[in-house]
């Protein structure tokens, strides 16, 4: 076994997963209000399609990566929408107290169940069919891409791992303070992520025409 491979893919993965953007706000939101365990889990929906993506690349399925490809308008357009539309509903979210929540690390009994938080962020993080180009770039310029077998297993365990690794100390950082959080801080972080998840999603729209028109 080849244990290099997995390290590299953890690299990668960790690395990929620490990017700044619409889903590491949402992350972060859902881990303030709805506690830590939620917000693992959705990171573990993170991790799981970045693994899934990663594996595309470490296995060289370019057939796949051309589907991806060709249907990016079609996802950038519902990733764009939906990430509005949870923009909205940030901005528009009623605050709730945070202080002293459960030691366990569960939310108020309102919040989704946790394979919702599991599969809505797996499919959110999907609609990016980008990703798979950076991955693809990335182990391309590592010598990583196409290597097929217990090689590209290895590496996508890797990717799964290292995106988790991020996602297990960010929530685990952000749980440890959650319970300091105000309802009036939390009004303010609701809509500033809220802001910014519009904007990101407007910009997934705009990119997504864009494409759409160059390619006519």
């Amino acid at each position: 076994m080849d244990l290099p491979f997995l390290f590299r893919g953890l690299a990668v993965g960790f690395a990929i997963a620490a990017a700044v953007g619409p889903i590491s706000l949402l992350t972060l939101r859902r881990t303030i209000v709805h506690g830590r365990l939620y917000g693992l889990v959705s990171g573990l929906g993170v991790a799981a399609a970045d693994a899934s993506y990663g594996a595309v690349a470490a296995f060289g399925l370019t057939a796949l990566t051309s589907i991806l490809v060709g249907a990016a308008t079609a996802l950038g357009l519902i990733g764009g929408a939906v990430l509005i539309w949870l923009g909205i509903r940030s901005i528009r979210a009623h605050p709730v107290a945070t202080a002293n929540p459960d030691p366990s690390g569960s939310a108020a009994p309102t919040r989704p169940r946790l394979p919702g938080a599991f599969l809505s962020i797996y499919g959110l993080t999907m609609t990016n069919p980008m990703t798979i180009l950076s991955f693809g770039a990335i182990f391309a310029g590592l010598g990583l891409a196409g290597r097929g077998g217990l090689e590209a297993t290895l590496l996508t365990l890797g990717v799964f791992l290292g995106s988790s690794l991020w996602w297990v100390l960010l929530t685990a950082i952000v749980g440890r303070v959650r319970d300091r959080i105000t309802p009036t801080v939390l009004t303010w972080i609701n809509r500033a992520s809220g802001a910014a998840l519009v904007v990101f999603g407007a910009v997934a729209i705009v990119h997504a025409v864009g494409s759409a028109a160059s390619a006519v």
